[in-house]
Order: C-alpha cells, then sequence, then structure tokens
C-alpha cells in the first residue's frame, strides 16, 4: 500500500450521519481500520446525540451542534511507529449516534390474563392494552446498559423488555387496586397516569424517558365477559316476576297465529286466555295469581277457545256443537 493511500483511508475529517429510515436507536459511525483526525469536524443534528468513545471509554457526549475533535492519538506518528503491526493503530476510537426523537405509537398488552381479588366478584382475571412513547434521555447509560458496541441497535430488540416492564407494572398496580371492575372505565385515565408514573425508573435505569402512556381498554377474557353480561342483562329485567308475565304476554300472539290445526287453534286460544287472565289478575292488587290447573281433562271451545266443562257437547259462549 502506497503511503498516500494509507492516509487516505486512514484519516476521517468529517464524522456525521443521517437516519437512513425509522426504527434505529443506536448507530456505530463506521471506521474499519480507519482513525479519526486530529482536528476532524462531528457534526450532530436536531434528534441526535454523540458518543465519543476513546481507548474503549466514553470520553465525552455531544448534543446538537458542530465540534472539532481534538485526541491525543495522532494516526500519522502513531502509524509510523508502528510498521510491524500493518499500519493499524493500537489505539481504536468510536463514535456511536444516538437518535432522541420520540418513539411514538409503541404498543403494549396483556399476552395473559392478570388475576386480581376484586371486592365485589371475587377474584377475576383481567386484559388490557395501549400505546406509549419514549426516547433516549441518557445516551451513556443507554450505551453501557443497553446498546453496547452494536453496529446498529434496533426498537425491535428493544420492544419486549419494554413491553414485559410495562405489564408487570400493570400487575403491580391493578393487585393494589381498591377499585371494583366496574368503576375501572371511569377512573381509565388516572390509571394510566398511575402506571406511568410507576414504569418512569425502569425506563430510567435504560437511559430512556418514559413520556406518554395510555391505557386504552380494560376487559374480560371473552368466557367472563358472557357471564357478566348475563348479569347485566338479569339487572336491567329487575323484577323477575313481572319478567315472567311479560314474556308470557309476549307469546299470547304466537299461541293464537297457530296454523297446525282446529282443534290446537282452539287450545292454543284457550290455553292463551287462561294465562291472559292470569296477567290480569296478577296486576290487579290483592288478587292471587295462581296458574289454572292445564289437565288432559280441560277442554276448550274450537271455534272461540273458550274453556267449556269436560262432558258438554255444545260451547256455552258461542253455541258451537263440539
Amino acid at each position: 500500500m502506497a503511503f498516500k493511500q494509507f492516509v487516505a483511508k486512514q484519516l476521517i475529517a468529517v464524522i456525521q450521519w443521517n437516519e437512513p429510515e425509522d426504527g434505529i436507536l443506536a448507530y456505530r459511525f463506521p471506521m474499519r481500520d480507519m482513525e479519526i483526525q486530529n482536528g476532524a469536524q462531528l457534526t450532530v443534528r436536531e434528534s441526535q446525540m454523540a458518543v465519543f468513545v476513546n481507548e474503549g471509554k466514553i470520553a465525552d457526549v455531544f448534543g446538537p451542534g458542530l465540534y472539532t475533535l481534538n485526541t491525543h492519538n495522532l494516526p500519522v506518528l502513531t502509524d509510523l511507529n508502528n510498521w510491524d503491526k500493518g499500519f493499524e493503530s493500537p489505539f481504536k476510537s468510536d463514535v456511536y449516534f444516538f437518535v432522541t426523537r420520540l418513539q411514538i405509537n409503541q404498543k403494549w398488552g396483556t399476552s395473559t390474563s392478570i388475576t386480581i381479588r376484586d371486592r365485589e366478584f371475587g377474584a377475576i382475571a383481567l386484559r388490557c392494552y395501549g400505546i406509549y412513547s419514549y426516547r433516549i434521555s441518557d445516551p451513556r447509560t443507554f450505551f453501557t446498559q443497553v446498546s453496547g458496541t452494536l453496529g446498529t441497535y434496533e426498537i425491535s430488540e428493544l420492544e419486549g423488555q419494554l413491553r414485559a416492564m410495562i405489564v408487570g407494572c400493570v400487575t403491580d398496580v391493578f393487585a393494589n387496586s381498591t377499585l371494583p371492575f366496574l368503576d375501572l372505565a371511569a377512573n381509565q385515565s388516572a390509571l394510566g397516569g398511575k402506571l406511568k408514573q410507576q414504569a418512569k425508573p425502569a425506563f430510567a435505569a435504560l437511559g430512556l424517558e418514559l413520556n406518554q402512556f395510555v391505557l386504552e381498554n380494560i376487559s374480560l377474557p371473552d368466557d367472563l365477559q358472557d357471564l357478566l353480561n348475563q348479569r347485566i342483562g338479569m339487572g336491567m329485567v329487575g323484577d323477575l316476576g313481572h319478567y315472567t308475565q311479560f314474556a308470557a304476554a309476549e307469546s299470547l300472539p304466537i299461541a293464537a297465529a297457530n296454523t297446525s290445526g282446529a282443534a290446537d287453534m282452539g287450545i292454543g286460544l284457550g290455553a292463551g286466555a287462561a294465562v291472559g287472565q292470569v296477567l290480569m289478575g296478577s296486576l290487579r292488587p290483592g288478587t292471587p295469581a295462581a296458574l289454572p290447573s292445564l289437565t288432559a281433562e280441560a277442554r276448550f271451545c274450537t271455534q272461540c277457545g273458550k274453556s267449556i266443562p269436560p262432558d258438554a257437547r255444545f260451547c256455552p259462549q258461542c253455541g258451537r256443537q263440539q
């Protein structure tokens, strides 16, 4: 390798980086046997921070701006003194860029139900989900605790850890909540704020700032929701006796519309009339609502459907021969 080619390869005069796509949190500027020139220009754009690592240790953290780098590792002198190492300097310097803009619309949710004690229903299982947003607030901590010396660190590599942290906080908050399940929806916003405060320290330990946390939905598993719907339905019905009377009255048109035969129609009309009499009697104050016995001996007119004596040959109401 010619000396001119060696120097051109080894010296880096300008260091900068633009995000090629969404989803990247950290990026190591490519060195590959190259060294940073003494006095090189470092450009850090808005929504970025840069960490300068010299001889394996973090030397400085740079916010947005233009910087001139002065290092004690002078590339040309170092390499000229290390011919036997093939022009490879034993001192390596690296620059890592970190994306500090908000990572929005990150989704979280309980993969399995959370079992808690409810003062109204006893033990119940809950499901919940929502969204959150965060950003890198401390690149030094994020570098040492999360991304390390990886060339690129993406959001997808971190989301599983963050989701597990959030679900842990959700379990803790709901387990210690005194709110009954039916009141959770009314306090959903307050619960979201409490969950945010609970999760913030865990995010900060990774060099992150939890900016927004939204609890979108709290629900029961499908089988428990069906049971709750039944209970709600019974509550809406109110008095079961009145509901039974109402249901019987609703069936009268169906009985009267029976077209399976004249005899059957008469029986249907007679039974409907008998039930109607019971309903009318039950709605009068002080009148017992006893249902007449519909035995095999009971007879009804095939013409008008009125009840007739078992041995009658003619209907006492309409005169129709039986």
